[in-house]
């Protein structure tokens, strides 16, 4: 079975930080381009990062741009995004998808298999 799986949420307070974890069983990443999506309540699903299938090429939405950081480790078939600097606006359940295309469109629809996401939760 074919499945991805998010970890890494929680509760920060602004300004704090959080590295999710998307990792696959039934596959492997290696040959995936991987997204990080977010949904929050009452809103669109949201693109905010996805990175090539050799890690050699991300793209970011303009609203985590300098805060966020995604990369990948395919020996531990494993993606990552590492969030600094965290505002209550980042709230949101935030998903990983493996599909084959990352642009800065963040299109959903150019991925195939999605997770079950992972709360964030930025508050004081």
């Amino acid at each position: 079975q074919l499945q991805l799986v998010e970890s890494g949420g929680g509760l920060v307070q602004p300004g704090g930080s959080l590295r999710l974890s998307c990792t696959a069983s039934g596959f492997t990443l290696d040959y995936y381009v991987i997204g990080w999506f977010r949904q929050a309540p009452g809103k669109e699903r949201e693109g905010v990062s996805c990175i090539s299938s050799s890690g050699g090429s991300t793209n970011y939405a303009d609203s985590v741009k300098g805060r966020f950081t995604i990369s990948r480790d395919n020996a531990k078939n494993t993606v990552y995004l590492q969030m600094n600097s965290l505002k209550p606006e980042d709230t949101a359940v935030y998903y990983c998808a493996a599909g084959y295309r990352c642009s800065a469109a963040h299109r959903p629809y150019d991925y195939d298999y999605w997770g079950q996401g992972t709360q964030v939760t930025v508050s004081s």
